[in-house]
């Protein structure tokens, strides 16, 4: 590791291990090279993989915990040996909420107990949001150029809004899931963090494909195109273009310095030639609260999206758990009773590691579920997918326009401050991208989510490109982060 990204991660704790033979690889892949092979735009690049993607060299894979550490992986996960084969230099495992903000109902967002708390570096008092934190920090504070990072519901595309960079969720079975360390089967996806749109696509780009392993890249109706970086367009594109803006729970909700900052870039987009015109989520009023926060213990356990992750993450946890060697983990149930033979770290009981202030609750629950897919199960599996589908993202997308006419929208832009957009797109398994637009009044990044519907992750990366060149013309690149309260080392850390 450099010494800058040594000297600064005393600070951001973005970084829970090094791979020691890095450098002999990195050198192996410049003589490759300067011999006359290259692999393409990664080679000889450096990256970061969060800590729940298994790497088979000599950096432990633990999401985190204690409980992993020493536990030896069957094989690279499918996008690790996709980033080996484009010639990408894997520097080590980034930080993380442990066991991917699952274990907990209430818990300090970016920690860890192996490495402890990731800090957002535009003000290291303040949430790095998570679970994707360490790659978000590291590619902001930019020890990386490009990092990777896991999303069930909110944990790419937060820890990207947070901290100033790009973050794309693919849709689920665009990229494999295979080797990494599960939450949920059907909302799980792999994605790329970047600090621009072109670097975040790249990034895209060397992990998606089909894997035998992973059913969801076998499904019926998977469309992947040859290349994402083909769809990368100047701020011309937006000519034209017509975008929705969701109001009921999302702008309504919104913070005003937030929503400001949003709305000026709205401003500077229709002053390029779009238009935005206000849509709605038909069911935005039954998937959320009055206020619009992110929730996914929301509703009766048939339209709950917690009720669908107890199952799939007992299920999940448990299958990934079989394959290790060289540990004594082989179910939830072993790494619950290993939390509370080592409660004074792993913080099992409420209020003993101020991370964790209600324990290991979900874990809890998980275990008292059982992974049991019954009635209840399917129930609130079929609602929340009809809900943020046909009654939501697909639904938002088309506008009646005037005689009575339905009209596509080009793309959704929401200010997505609370999360409840990142939500939907979770529980319908569908595409964002989230772009830094700005600073609110508090010095910390703003970001710009665009979604669509399953598939077109293209189309959010032309609009996403777009806007982007349209404002760094406007006002240049993104606000670089400026280390407010350096020293700050509190826990739980603030919102």
């Amino acid at each position: 590791m450099s010494d800058f990204v040594e000297q600064v991660d005393k600070y951001l704790e973005a970084v829970i291990e090094v791979n020691p033979e890095a450098l002999q690889i990195a050198e192996r892949l410049d003589n490759e090279r300067t011999a006359g092979g290259y692999r393409g735009i990664l080679h000889g690049l450096p990256v970061l993989v969060k800590d729940n993607m298994a790497t088979k060299d000599l950096v432990d894979t633990t999401a985190g915990s204690w409980a992993l550490v020493g536990s030896k992986v069957p094989r690279d996960a499918f996008v690790v040996s996709k980033l080996i084969d484009a010639g990408a230099v894997i520097l080590g495992h980034s930080n993380m909420s442990e066991w991917a903000s699952v274990r907990s109902k209430q818990y300090s967002t970016g920690f860890s107990p192996r490495r402890g708390q990731t800090r957002n570096p535009y003000d290291l008092s303040k949430s790095p949001f998570g679970s994707s934190s360490g790659s978000a920090v590291a590619v902001a504070a930019n020890y990386v150029p490009l990092s990777f990072g896991t999303e069930t519901d909110t944990s790419i595309i937060g820890p990207a809004r947070s901290n100033g960079i790009v973050g794309i969720k693919p849709t689920v079975g665009l990229t494999s899931r295979s080797g990494v360390i599960p939450i949920s089967l059907s909302m799980d996806s792999v994605g790329s963090l970047g600090r621009t749109v072109a670097d975040a696509v790249y990034g895209l780009d060397a992990i998606v494909g089909i894997d035998e392993r992973d059913p969801a890249t076998l499904q019926h109706g998977r469309r992947q195109e040859a290349r994402y970086a083909n769809y990368l367009c100047d701020s011309s594109t937006l000519k034209g273009a017509v975008f929705g803006l969701p109001y009921t729970r999302f702008w309504d909700t919104s913070r005003p310095d937030y929503r400001s900052v949003v709305d000026g870039v709205l401003n500077i987009i229709r002053a390029a030639g779009a238009e935005v015109v206000r849509t709605d989520f038909p069911s935005a009023e039954e998937r959320f609260n009055e206020n619009g926060e992110w929730n996914w213990e929301h509703g009766g356990p048939q339209h709950s999206e917690f009720t669908v992750v107890k199952a799939e993450a007992y299920n999940g946890i448990n299958q990934y758990l079989s394959e290790l060697s060289n540990t004594e983990m082989r179910s939830v149930e072993d790494v619950l009773a290993y939390n509370k033979a080592n409660n004074g770290t792993e913080g099992a009981t409420p209020g003993v590691v101020p991370a964790f202030p209600t324990g290991q609750d979900n874990f809890n629950e998980i275990v008292a579920h059982a992974g049991r897919k019954n009635q209840v199960y399917h129930s609130a599996l079929t609602h929340i997918q009809t809900q943020s589908r046909k009654n939501g993202v697909d639904a938002a997308l088309t506008r009646q326009a005037a005689h009575g006419a339905h009209q596509q929208l080009d793309a959704i832009l929401i200010c997505d401050d609370k999360g409840a957009g990142q939500q939907l797109a979770a529980q319908a398994g569908y595409p964002i991208i989230t772009i830094p637009i700005g600073l609110d009044d508090r010095g910390l990044p703003v970001g710009l989510s665009i979604h669509h519907t399953a598939w077109e992750e293209g189309k959010l990366v032309k609009w996403a490109s777009a806007i982007e060149d349209l404002l760094r013309k406007e006002s240049g690149w993104r606000a670089l982060p400026k280390y407010h309260n350096y020293m700050s080392k509190n826990i739980p850390i603030g919102k």
